[in-house]
């Protein structure tokens, strides 16, 4: 099987060749079926396949889709995987179980939205919501701007930005809007009130997947930051020296940090694979997120503003719709053969190095 033909169309095509690719390897899928229903009235799942033994000491989660769009690069990549007769056996060979979680936000993947069906940033969402939620003043002082009321924004909201931009620079503004925030629900990057369906079900999974291991390790793939095609390594564990040095064993000097300022995402609150600690509290985790680029940082803001001001209003024509929504779709996937065998080998270099890592 080509590259290339391990990508979809559709989140129901998707989720159609990742399920025929669990057949093929004779494994079985577990599906979380999702409450609400797709784009195409489709059934929404977050499947989950594990190739090794339950009580495999050591465990690689290779997850898709926790920004729904993003799912199209993601799913891709998983299904590679699993054709990849080699690369099943080299994890068997080496000890390594690897659960396959396809379509952590089925919702968006299937509405060609980033967040989920609540608008909530999965990746803002773990929190404990038993306590004060953080606060992003940043964000407050821009919010109008963001997400402006008319689209395209007019030209003094574009004067405004402009001003910021120029101001306080590229990576302050970035870090006030896409760290979270939790108090313009109908805004980009809002973490939520209530942890979201996919958050407890990943939770979910974890727990039932995840206590048996010792040593855990998770690459979560992205895209959306950084130069077309490249897969950025972000380290994805809590900030510590010791992790971080782990990572960059496994994974090579390159791997960059949100806590140091070295990686293209800014420092974000509420980050998903806070789980692994919750949830597998016995493991030593190691994690990155893969993040792969498409387009530059301001046409994948831009995208991103188009289409939540597109959400709340609902009445907007659809020629309109459909523009905004393939804009977005671009600025999370490349649909070219070039860009797919690039990410699908960058992948698999980096789920090698996670096997030889959590072999030891």
């Amino acid at each position: 099987m080509s590259f290339a033909r391990s990508f979809s169309e559709t989140y129901a095509q998707a989720r159609g060749k990742f399920l025929a690719a669990v057949d093929r390897a004779g494994l079985d899928a577990e599906s979380h079926v999702h409450p609400l229903r797709g784009s195409e009235d489709e059934a929404l799942a977050m499947d989950v396949v594990l190739d090794g033994p339950r009580d495999a000491r050591r465990l690689l989660l290779i997850t898709s889709a926790c920004h729904g769009v993003e799912g199209f690069c993601g799913s891709g990549i998983q299904v590679a995987l699993l054709h990849d007769d080699a690369w099943r056996q080299a994890t068997r060979d080496a000890g390594v179980a690897v659960l396959y979680i396809h379509a952590l936000n089925p919702w968006g993947f299937s509405w060609c939205r980033r967040v989920t069906q609540e608008n909530v940033d999965l990746n803002r969402n773990f929190h404990d919501f038993s306590k004060p939620l953080p606060a992003n003043p940043g964000y407050d002082e821009i919010a109008a701007l963001i997400v402006p009321p008319t689209w395209p924004p007019s030209d003094e909201v574009n004067a405004k930005l402009q001003h910021l931009l120029e101001e306080r620079g590229l990576a302050a503004l970035q870090a006030a809007i896409s760290g979270g925030q939790h108090s313009h629900p109908q805004g980009l990057y809002f973490g939520g009130l209530n942890p979201t369906w996919s958050n407890q079900t990943l939770r979910q999974v974890l727990r039932e997947h995840g206590r048996a291991c010792e040593r855990l390790g998770w690459i979560d793939l992205h895209t959306g930051l950084g130069p077309s095609g490249h897969g950025e390594r972000i380290f994805a564990c809590r900030d510590d020296a010791t992790a971080l040095a782990r990572a960059r064993d496994w994974w090579g000097s390159g791997v960059t940090s949100i806590y140091d300022g070295s990686s293209s995402a800014a420092r974000l609150t509420g980050m998903m694979w806070l789980a692994a600690y919750d949830e597998c509290p016995q493991a030593e985790y190691t994690g990155i997120a893969l993040e792969y680029g498409t387009l530059p940082m301001m046409d994948v803001l831009n995208s991103l503003r188009a289409d939540q001001w597109l959400e709340n209003h609902p009445e907007t024509p659809e020629a309109v719709r459909t523009q905004i929504k393939r804009q977005l779709r671009e600025a999370f996937y490349t649909d070219t053969d070039a860009w797919k065998q690039r990410v699908v080998e960058q992948a698999k270099a980096a789920s090698d190095a996670a096997v030889q890592g959590l072999r030891g």
